[in-house]
Protein backbone atom coordinates (compact mmCIF):
# COMPACT_ATOMS: atom_id res chain seq x y z
CA UNK A 1 0.00 0.00 0.00
CA UNK A 2 3.08 2.53 1.21
CA UNK A 3 4.25 1.62 -2.64
CA UNK A 4 1.34 2.71 -4.57
CA UNK A 5 0.43 5.30 -2.64
CA UNK A 6 4.41 6.76 -3.27
CA UNK A 7 3.99 6.15 -6.79
CA UNK A 8 0.91 8.02 -6.73
CA UNK A 9 2.22 10.33 -4.78
CA UNK A 10 5.15 10.56 -8.01
CA UNK A 11 2.73 10.72 -10.31
CA UNK A 12 1.06 13.52 -8.59
CA UNK A 13 4.10 15.64 -8.19
CA UNK A 14 5.06 15.15 -11.94
CA UNK A 15 1.61 16.34 -13.29
CA UNK A 16 1.59 19.15 -11.18
CA UNK A 17 5.54 20.29 -11.78
CA UNK A 18 4.29 20.18 -15.77
CA UNK A 19 1.19 22.41 -15.10
CA UNK A 20 1.60 25.05 -11.55
CA UNK A 21 5.54 26.01 -11.51
CA UNK A 22 6.77 29.01 -13.37
CA UNK A 23 2.70 29.61 -14.76
CA UNK A 24 3.69 26.88 -16.86
CA UNK A 25 0.02 26.45 -17.73
CA UNK A 26 0.39 29.18 -19.83
CA UNK A 27 2.46 27.43 -22.29
CA UNK A 28 0.13 24.45 -23.10
CA UNK A 29 -2.43 27.86 -23.83
CA UNK A 30 -0.35 29.35 -26.03
CA UNK A 31 0.63 26.78 -27.99
CA UNK A 32 -3.26 25.65 -28.03
CA UNK A 33 -3.85 29.28 -29.49
CA UNK A 34 -1.06 28.93 -32.36
CA UNK A 35 -2.61 25.42 -33.13
CA UNK A 36 -5.79 27.00 -33.65
CA UNK A 37 -4.48 29.85 -35.69
CA UNK A 38 -2.49 27.52 -38.16
CA UNK A 39 -5.62 25.19 -38.61
CA UNK A 40 -8.23 28.53 -39.47
CA UNK A 41 -6.42 29.89 -41.95
CA UNK A 42 -4.93 26.74 -43.18
CA UNK A 43 -8.19 25.39 -43.59
CA UNK A 44 -9.57 28.45 -45.20
CA UNK A 45 -6.56 28.85 -47.84
CA UNK A 46 -7.11 24.47 -48.73
CA UNK A 47 -10.68 25.39 -48.97
CA UNK A 48 -9.93 28.30 -51.75
CA UNK A 49 -7.21 26.18 -53.17
CA UNK A 50 -9.64 23.08 -53.17
CA UNK A 51 -12.70 25.06 -54.98
CA UNK A 52 -10.72 26.31 -57.83
CA UNK A 53 -8.88 23.00 -58.10
CA UNK A 54 -12.03 21.28 -58.11
CA UNK A 55 -13.78 23.67 -60.77
CA UNK A 56 -10.89 23.58 -62.93
CA UNK A 57 -11.22 19.44 -63.26
CA UNK A 58 -15.11 19.78 -63.63
CA UNK A 59 -14.78 22.09 -66.63
CA UNK A 60 -12.15 20.47 -68.10
CA UNK A 61 -15.06 18.00 -69.17
CA UNK A 62 -17.25 20.53 -70.10
CA UNK A 63 -14.52 22.40 -72.53
CA UNK A 64 -12.19 21.96 -75.60
CA UNK A 65 -10.19 24.67 -73.88
CA UNK A 66 -6.38 23.53 -74.66
CA UNK A 67 -5.59 26.10 -71.34
CA UNK A 68 -8.12 24.31 -69.19
CA UNK A 69 -7.03 21.00 -69.98
CA UNK A 70 -3.24 21.86 -69.29
CA UNK A 71 -4.35 23.26 -66.12
CA UNK A 72 -6.38 20.37 -65.45
CA UNK A 73 -2.87 18.19 -65.64
CA UNK A 74 -0.88 20.82 -63.39
CA UNK A 75 -4.21 20.31 -60.77
CA UNK A 76 -3.63 16.23 -60.80
CA UNK A 77 -0.34 16.24 -60.67
CA UNK A 78 -0.68 18.98 -57.89
CA UNK A 79 -3.20 16.33 -55.92
CA UNK A 80 -1.20 13.01 -57.00
CA UNK A 81 2.24 15.12 -55.33
CA UNK A 82 0.04 16.36 -52.51
CA UNK A 83 -1.34 13.30 -51.04
CA UNK A 84 1.19 11.01 -52.04
CA UNK A 85 4.04 12.57 -50.10
CA UNK A 86 4.14 12.61 -46.01
CA UNK A 87 3.24 15.97 -44.70
CA UNK A 88 6.92 16.33 -42.44
CA UNK A 89 8.54 16.36 -46.05
CA UNK A 90 6.48 18.78 -47.46
CA UNK A 91 6.75 21.06 -44.47
CA UNK A 92 10.73 21.01 -44.71
CA UNK A 93 10.89 21.34 -48.52
CA UNK A 94 8.38 24.56 -48.33
CA UNK A 95 10.31 25.99 -45.52
CA UNK A 96 13.82 25.30 -46.30
CA UNK A 97 13.29 25.69 -50.50
CA UNK A 98 10.78 28.45 -50.28
CA UNK A 99 10.66 30.85 -47.10
CA UNK A 100 14.26 31.09 -47.05
CA UNK A 101 14.85 34.49 -45.38
CA UNK A 102 15.35 34.00 -41.61
CA UNK A 103 12.76 36.75 -41.06
CA UNK A 104 9.99 34.57 -42.04
CA UNK A 105 7.13 33.52 -39.56
CA UNK A 106 7.25 29.82 -39.02
CA UNK A 107 3.63 30.26 -38.08
CA UNK A 108 3.26 32.00 -41.73
CA UNK A 109 4.89 28.46 -43.04
CA UNK A 110 3.04 26.07 -41.45
CA UNK A 111 -0.20 27.67 -42.67
CA UNK A 112 0.58 27.52 -46.43
CA UNK A 113 2.15 24.19 -46.00
CA UNK A 114 -0.97 23.11 -44.50
CA UNK A 115 -3.37 24.74 -46.69
CA UNK A 116 -1.48 23.69 -49.82
CA UNK A 117 -2.09 19.98 -47.97
CA UNK A 118 -5.40 20.49 -47.08
CA UNK A 119 -6.11 21.97 -50.72
CA UNK A 120 -5.66 18.86 -52.23
CA UNK A 121 -7.98 16.66 -50.14
CA UNK A 122 -10.23 19.43 -50.29
CA UNK A 123 -10.40 20.08 -54.14
CA UNK A 124 -11.42 16.05 -53.82
CA UNK A 125 -14.01 16.91 -51.60
CA UNK A 126 -15.88 19.91 -53.65
CA UNK A 127 -15.23 17.87 -56.57
CA UNK A 128 -17.81 14.95 -55.40
CA UNK A 129 -20.45 17.98 -54.01
CA UNK A 130 -19.94 19.16 -57.40
CA UNK A 131 -21.19 15.83 -58.93
CA UNK A 132 -23.68 15.53 -56.56
CA UNK A 133 -25.80 18.45 -57.37
CA UNK A 134 -28.16 17.14 -60.19
CA UNK A 135 -27.43 18.04 -63.92
CA UNK A 136 -30.92 19.77 -64.33
CA UNK A 137 -29.34 22.24 -61.92
CA UNK A 138 -26.23 23.32 -64.92
CA UNK A 139 -28.77 22.78 -67.65
CA UNK A 140 -31.39 25.37 -65.98
CA UNK A 141 -28.84 27.57 -65.05
CA UNK A 142 -27.44 28.03 -68.87
CA UNK A 143 -31.04 27.80 -70.31
CA UNK A 144 -31.59 31.27 -68.25
CA UNK A 145 -28.43 32.79 -70.52
CA UNK A 146 -26.08 32.35 -67.75
CA UNK A 147 -22.61 31.12 -69.21
CA UNK A 148 -21.25 27.66 -67.81
CA UNK A 149 -18.78 29.61 -65.30
CA UNK A 150 -21.29 31.80 -63.83
CA UNK A 151 -23.73 28.98 -63.71
CA UNK A 152 -21.13 26.78 -61.44
CA UNK A 153 -20.58 29.86 -58.64
CA UNK A 154 -24.06 30.92 -58.26
CA UNK A 155 -26.35 28.14 -58.71
CA UNK A 156 -24.21 24.68 -58.64
CA UNK A 157 -21.35 25.58 -56.04
CA UNK A 158 -23.50 26.71 -53.01
CA UNK A 159 -25.47 23.41 -53.08
CA UNK A 160 -22.31 21.66 -53.29
CA UNK A 161 -20.63 23.16 -50.65
CA UNK A 162 -23.67 23.12 -48.64
CA UNK A 163 -23.62 19.10 -48.92
CA UNK A 164 -20.14 19.16 -48.46
CA UNK A 165 -19.66 21.08 -45.20
CA UNK A 166 -19.74 17.88 -43.05
CA UNK A 167 -16.62 16.76 -44.62
CA UNK A 168 -15.05 20.28 -44.58
CA UNK A 169 -15.27 20.12 -40.74
CA UNK A 170 -14.07 16.79 -40.74
CA UNK A 171 -10.81 18.12 -42.44
CA UNK A 172 -10.43 20.78 -39.76
CA UNK A 173 -10.42 18.35 -37.01
CA UNK A 174 -7.74 16.50 -39.43
CA UNK A 175 -5.88 19.46 -39.30
CA UNK A 176 -5.75 20.22 -35.88
CA UNK A 177 -4.31 17.18 -35.08
CA UNK A 178 -1.90 17.23 -38.11
CA UNK A 179 -0.54 20.81 -36.76
CA UNK A 180 1.10 18.79 -34.01
CA UNK A 181 4.39 18.32 -36.96
CA UNK A 182 5.08 21.85 -37.30
CA UNK A 183 7.14 21.91 -34.06
CA UNK A 184 10.09 19.97 -36.70
CA UNK A 185 10.05 24.16 -38.37
CA UNK A 186 10.19 25.38 -34.98
CA UNK A 187 6.46 26.06 -34.71
CA UNK A 188 5.63 26.83 -30.53
CA UNK A 189 2.61 25.23 -31.03
CA UNK A 190 0.60 22.86 -28.27
CA UNK A 191 3.13 19.65 -29.18
CA UNK A 192 6.29 22.57 -29.23
CA UNK A 193 5.47 23.81 -26.20
CA UNK A 194 4.72 20.30 -24.35
CA UNK A 195 8.30 19.57 -25.15
CA UNK A 196 9.66 22.34 -23.95
CA UNK A 197 8.36 21.96 -20.49
CA UNK A 198 9.08 18.53 -20.76
CA UNK A 199 12.70 19.86 -20.63
CA UNK A 200 12.52 21.64 -17.98
CA UNK A 201 11.32 19.49 -15.66
CA UNK A 202 13.01 16.57 -16.97
CA UNK A 203 9.88 14.79 -17.13
CA UNK A 204 8.53 14.24 -20.84
CA UNK A 205 5.75 12.10 -20.68
CA UNK A 206 3.34 14.16 -18.36
CA UNK A 207 4.03 16.91 -20.19
CA UNK A 208 2.68 15.11 -23.07
CA UNK A 209 -0.53 13.15 -21.81
CA UNK A 210 -1.67 16.80 -21.00
CA UNK A 211 -1.16 17.98 -24.58
CA UNK A 212 -2.61 14.66 -25.95
CA UNK A 213 -5.84 15.35 -23.45
CA UNK A 214 -5.99 18.91 -25.01
CA UNK A 215 -6.09 18.01 -28.59
CA UNK A 216 -8.73 14.46 -27.71
CA UNK A 217 -11.17 17.57 -25.30
CA UNK A 218 -11.00 19.40 -28.83
CA UNK A 219 -11.46 16.75 -31.35
CA UNK A 220 -14.50 15.61 -29.24
CA UNK A 221 -15.58 18.79 -28.60
CA UNK A 222 -15.48 19.27 -32.47
CA UNK A 223 -17.24 16.51 -33.68
CA UNK A 224 -20.23 16.79 -31.51
CA UNK A 225 -20.50 20.51 -32.77
CA UNK A 226 -20.51 19.18 -36.36
CA UNK A 227 -22.83 16.17 -35.62
CA UNK A 228 -25.10 18.54 -33.85
CA UNK A 229 -24.55 20.79 -37.25
CA UNK A 230 -25.30 17.62 -39.93
CA UNK A 231 -28.59 17.39 -37.65
CA UNK A 232 -29.62 20.96 -37.99
CA UNK A 233 -28.60 20.45 -42.02
CA UNK A 234 -30.74 17.52 -41.84
CA UNK A 235 -33.57 18.82 -40.65
CA UNK A 236 -33.45 22.31 -43.01
CA UNK A 237 -33.72 19.90 -45.85
CA UNK A 238 -36.30 17.63 -44.43
CA UNK A 239 -38.61 21.36 -44.05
Amino acid sequence: MDALLARLQGLYESFYNAIVPEQRYMAYVNGLKITLIISLFAVLLGVAIGVVVAVIKVCKDHTKSRLVHILAKICDLYITVIRGTPLMVQLLIIYNLIFTSRDTSPILVGTVCFGINSGAYVAEIVRAGINAVDVGQMEAGRSLGFTWLKTMWYIVLPQAIKNILPALGNEFIVLIKETSVASVIAVNDLTKNAQYIGSRTWDLIPPLIIAAVIYLIIVIGLSKLLKLFERRLAKGDRH
